[in-house]
Formats: C-alpha cells, sequence, structure tokens
C-alpha cells in the first residue's frame, strides 16, 4: 500500500486497477479492507475484501458471500458513521 492509500488490485486475467483503502477491520479473527476506486465519489465502486493466507504470501479475495457481505458491510458502515453501503447482487 502507497503512503495515500492506494492499492493495486490484480484480476485473475492480470488486469489491474487501483483502489483507495477507507478503513481495515479485523472481525472474529479475519481481517478485512474497505476499498474504492474514488474515495470522493458518492457513487464510487466498493469492494469489500478478506484477507487470505496462501503459503507465506497474503492475498486479498473480493467477499462474495451474500451473508458474509451483508454482515461485513452493516459493520463497515458503523464503523464510518458518514459512509453509507448499497449491496449489489
Amino acid at each position: 500500500m502507497s503512503d495515500d492509500g492506494k492499492i493495486m488490485l490484480t484480476a485473475d486475467d492480470g488486469s489491474q486497477e487501483a483502489f483507495f483503502v477507507l478503513e481495515k477491520a479485523e472481525i472474529a479473527g479475519l481481517s478485512y479492507l474497505l476499498v474504492a476506486d474514488d474515495p470522493q465519489d458518492e457513487e464510487a465502486l466498493a469492494l469489500i475484501l478478506k484477507e487470505v493466507e496462501e503459503g507465506d504470501e497474503i492475498l486479498y479475495e473480493v467477499v462474495d458471500d451474500d451473508k458474509e457481505l451483508t454482515i461485513i458491510s452493516k459493520y463497515f458502515e458503523e464503523l464510518l458513521e458518514d459512509v453509507e453501503l448499497d449491496v449489489e447482487e
């Protein structure tokens, strides 16, 4: 992560996109990141990422389980009072 909170996410096809880390949380022993493509835009694309260890590497995967996504998004909304997350399925 850079000094401005920007991280580069790499998709399975090798393409990369920049996101900004808005918040990090530890929930039930797991680490999650709330990231957005534009931290200043109210309509920005936001993702919740879960930290996953693979051997000696730490990776972040997009949370796609509906139940987990709902729980974690509500936690981030409470943590960041001025943020409202709309979960798209």
